[in-house]
């Protein structure tokens, strides 16, 4: 008996209207936009900058289609990649280093579409473009680091073995010279320096390791050119771990990030949306250092007003501009930090960030806090800002540090790898967090190269993709008119739907599509088809088997739905094995080769049995079928 439940035509009429609901958003196309964001804390997103973008925007001859206020940005939408880029170049110069200009798509998906979560499919940099960055790894202030670590390590070690020092200090050749007091134990000086150096850096002494020369009192620690080899190396990939760390904390879909030469990045996002907050995640450096504090406010206006600063100290200043002598031995810095999670203090209610420490931090921290109890503890929030300006026409990019006290509090009892740092807002409590938590750079970085990037096989190799897909469709649909007639009909309806629910599961998940998900796709389809045809000979068979018409389309339906479920499951084995074991596009092929493969089976045997059971159905008398 030629019959369907009426519940499946329920769910097939559920599924057509949700996957058109969420496949929806792909039919509305992204603006060239620019979107301006505060790279500082003085800077405002407000009404007031709206009105000097506007006014900028019609002295360079810019007539943009909207410009909006979206929570912490302003977006400026314009007609064109052209008029995008002028825009660009008007704002850059103009709002200065206190604002991110950054080259956007923004997408014009209804607001109602919008609220129901529905999204445009993301495409890969292949079909869409994306955002593309070149960033430079400073690979000197690495080195300056590494080696300040080395003299910090060096004055520690002195200090355990008793052994008099009076100066232990870097030179501009990356040295680092020590000075003993007189009467010191120059070879076991010696020999406890070079235990400490082998161990902090991997190297054993003699070989590609710092050196030790001794002369009188006085000991020079130089590194050798392959230890500074080492030391860029390890900035460049300490950096591209944690820029992919970052990365994966965006949420972008296959990225790619490789090396460029000896010490640069090529970061491409595809289908990114907010390109300001990427360029201001990756980009920063933001971190923490944990200082003793020297002196109290008195001491450090006195010292500012008559210039004369403590040699192991240094004026910084909080929030309200207050100086305040820290000293210059940092204690604990960000790259220590393990964790970072925002928090609130639970005695005073305030914003923290609760702060989990490496080993080594935590004992230089309880070591601290044991013999300082009663003290005051600064913490100082250290931030590099990438900076643009404009000079003869060319765009000069440099950075610069601003560092203030967030807290300088008494330590009120002994901690260690575990604590809380009060004193920020809730904002920055939160952007302070994600960024420890992404990791710590190991060298600092400028964006050398920025830009939107178009398909890389051009606008015309993707209008040819889509004129193709198009043509196959109708191929199919009068191929299948022609040989099935009107179960031919049925099975290109299976197969729009087909397509319509892949599109719409990933919008909805977010995945990428991208060149090799466009083959996974063209394989699921393919695959959809082939389920048809077995469908569609199957009952044929039955026909000339003498089997009523209705009789037969019922046993092919049955009988060939074990043999489509065993085809279509070794597909699924093979996507599900391609995305576990494989990366980046592979994995994109997977992703649209298996969602295309279970919309295929269902459409196949649920969706066109339905359709058939429309056509045919138990009331109507049927001598023949149109097969």
């Amino acid at each position: 008996m030629l019959e369907f439940p009426r519940w499946k035509y329920v769910l097939i009429l559920v599924v057509l209207v949700v996957a058109a609901l969420y496949a929806l958003p792909n039919a509305y196309q992204k603006n060239p936009s620019v979107q301006i964001t505060a790279s500082t804390s003085e800077a405002r997103i407000d009404a007031a900058l709206r009105q000097k973008v506007d006014g900028l925007l019609r002295q360079a001859g810019v007539t943009p289609l909207a410009t909006e206020i979206d929570e912490d940005h302003l977006l400026v939408r314009l007609p064109d990649s052209d008029t995008q880029t002028r825009a660009s170049d008007a704002l850059r110069g103009a709002l200065g280093e206190n604002y991110s200009v950054a080259l956007n798509l923004a997408s014009t998906v209804p607001e109602w579409l919008a609220n129901l979560g529905a999204k445009p499919m993301s495409l890969g940099l292949d079909l869409q473009g994306g955002v593309h960055f070149v960033m430079q790894v400073d690979q000197e202030a690495a080195l300056q680091k590494r080696v300040e670590g080395y003299a910090d390590g060096i004055r520690t070690v002195l200090r355990d073995a008793r052994i008099g020092y009076s100066s232990v200090e870097r030179r501009n050749d990356n040295s680092i010279g020590v000075v003993l007091v007189e009467g010191a134990d120059v070879n076991r000086a010696r020999s406890e320096i070079a235990t400490s150096l082998a161990s902090a850096s991997g190297q054993a002494m003699g070989g590609s390791g710092p050196q030790i020369l001794a002369d009188g009192n006085r000991l020079t620690v130089r590194l050798s050119q392959g230890e500074i080899t080492r030391i860029a190396t390890d900035a460049v990939e300490q950096n591209r771990t944690v820029i992919s760390n970052r990365i994966n904390a965006i949420g972008v879909s296959e990225p790619v990030l490789q090396r460029q030469g000896d010490d640069r990045l090529v970061i491409q996002l595809p289908g990114l949306q907010d390109t300001a907050e990427a360029k201001r995640l990756i980009g920063a450096t933001a971190t923490l250092e944990f200082r003793a504090v020297t002196g109290d406010e008195n001491q450090a206006a006195a010292a500012v007003a008559s210039g004369s600063i403590p040699a192991d100290s240094r004026i910084f200043y909080n929030e309200a501009g207050q100086p305040l002598l820290l000293s210059r031995r940092i204690l604990v810095s960000g790259d220590q930090l393990i964790n970072a999670n925002p928090q609130t203090d639970s005695q005073t209610g305030t914003p923290a960030v609760g702060i989990t420490l490496n080993s080594a931090g935590g004992k230089r921290m309880l070591d601290h806090t044991l013999q300082n109890v009663g003290q005051r503890l600064g913490i100082v929030y250290v931030e590099r800002i990438p900076t643009v300006r404009i000079v003869d026409g060319q765009e000069v990019r440099s950075a610069r540090s601003v560092e203030r006290v967030i807290s300088s509090s008494t330590i009120r009892g002994v901690f260690g790898r575990e604590f809380q740092t009060t004193g920020l807002s809730r904002e920055e409590a939160n952007d302070l967090a994600r960024q420890l938590k992404a990791g710590a750079l190991a060298a600092p970085m400028d964006f050398v190269e920025e830009r939107v990037v178009g398909p890389s096989l051009g606008a015309e190799n993707v209008e040819r993709g889509i004129t193709a897909v198009v043509y196959a469709f109708m191929f199919t649909l009068v191929f299948f008119m022609l040989y099935y007639r009107m179960f031919g009909i049925v099975t290109c309806l299976a197969l729009i739907l087909n397509l319509l629910i892949v599109v719409a599961v990933m919008s909805l998940f977010g995945a990428t599509m991208s060149l090799p998900g466009f083959a996974g796709l063209a394989l699921s389809i393919g695959l959809s088809v082939d389920a048809n045809v077995l469908i569609n000979e199957r009952i044929r068979e039955e026909l000339r088997a003498g089997m009523p018409p209705k009789a037969a389309i019922v046993t092919g339906y049955e009988k060939a739905s074990d043999t489509i479920f065993d085809s279509n499951l070794t597909g699924i084995i093979a996507g599900t094995a391609l995305y576990a074991f494989g990366t980046g596009p592979l994995q994109g092929f997977a992703v649209t080769l298996v969602i295309g493969i279970i919309a295929s089976m269902f459409t196949a045997i649920v969706v066109s049995r339905a359709l058939v059971t429309l056509v045919y159905g138990p009331r109507k008398k049927l001598k023949s079928l149109a097969i």
